[in-house]
């Protein structure tokens, strides 16, 4: 089952997704939402009626009229999410970042699956990303898988925590690199270098829409894992290509630190974290490495339209957008050293 957000009339409503076309939920079953955290507050039931609406549609035994959104209308699959958590689950990821910077790999990466918080109040869907000057000092896309949170949980073990899951949705966490390693000598962050935009979607996909990509964790590791192509574009250039079944720490495992003497809520979002040669900081890292001489650096620009697509998720589009203003939080620092 796929489900979606859309702003109408300055709200936002859920939609399911059946056969290409997006049917507003609350206009099929005036119990249900009207918006996504409607659902997540009740997941359990209100996923049994929405898979109940689905067959009817998909059997035509409902007839309904499907909404026409524009480019426009579509929202995060969760536009206000409770909070918003990232992962570091990718063990290729780190060893390349880390060996482009000439240090070795970590221990304690396979100790506990680590996370940080990042700003749950600036997510977004499809469409644009507006950025500040200081953002285009090494602005990059990160390719990611997102997990939503369909139930109230506490202290529960890795075996449990895929029950859950509510969905899945693709997830670019944009990170401002001057930034983030500013404010990482300080050894605390990042912050000011991921906090001004996260997008997700296009869609929430519940679990069972990928059974067929199902395959064994990690050795020593629990939980589900999918085989899922990952792939990013910029301007329509492939950049980078990955496979979520290679995440090291799992969902379930991720969700269990992230609940440990701590809350889960419906609505919460937690991110996988960047996928092997899935950002151009690591990607930019090794072909210097390779190449010091000749390699040139790539970063994003205005105008740039980033596209990651993920199987059975779909393909998250965003377009990078410049502020109008030359307020600078470096050029203030640089003005008063």
């Amino acid at each position: 089952m796929k489900l979606l957000s859309y702003r109408f009339q300055n709200t936002d409503r859920a939609a399911l997704w059946v056969g290409g076309q997006a049917y507003d939920v609350a206009s099929l079953e005036a119990h249900l939402g009207p918006d996504m955290a409607g659902l997540l507050a009740n997941w359990e039931a209100s996923s049994q009626s929405l898979r109940v609406l689905e067959q009817a549609l998909m059997s035509g035994s409902l007839q309904a009229t499907p909404l026409v959104l524009n480019q426009g209308d579509w929202l995060s699959p969760v536009p206000r999410p409770t909070s918003c958590r990232d992962g570091y689950a990718f063990r290729q990821h780190v060893e390349s970042a880390r060996r482009n910077r000439g240090v070795p790999m970590i221990e304690e990466f396979d100790h506990h699956p680590i996370f940080y918080f990042t700003n749950h109040q600036a997510v977004s869907g499809p469409g644009p990303v507006r950025c500040m000057p200081d953002h285009f000092r090494q602005l990059d896309f990160e390719l990611e898988v997102a997990v939503v949170v369909g139930r109230k949980a506490r202290n529960i073990p890795a075996h449990d925590a895929d029950a859950c899951i509510a969905g899945y949705t693709i997830m670019n966490d944009w990170s401002a690199r001057t930034l983030q390693m500013e404010e990482m000598l300080l050894s605390l962050g990042p912050a000011k270098g991921k906090d001004f935009a996260t997008t997700l979607g296009p869609y929430l996909v519940t679990p069972d829409e990928l059974e067929p990509w199902r395959c064994q964790p990690k050795p020593g590791h629990t939980g589900a894992s999918y085989a899922l192509e990952m792939v990013a574009r910029l301007n329509g250039q492939e950049i980078s290509r990955g496979n979520m079944g290679d995440m090291d720490w799992t969902f379930a495992e991720i969700l269990e630190r992230c609940a440990y003497g701590a809350d889960l809520h419906p609505g919460d979002v937690v991110g996988s974290g960047t996928v092997g040669t899935g950002c151009f900081l690591e990607l930019n890292g090794t072909g210097r490495r390779l190449d010091p001489e000749g390699y040139q650096p790539r970063w994003l620009q205005a105008g740039d339209v980033m596209e990651l697509e993920i199987s059975g998720l779909g393909t998250l589009v965003n377009t990078v957008v410049a502020d109008e203003t030359d307020f600078s939080i470096l050029a203030l620092k640089k003005n008063r050293s």
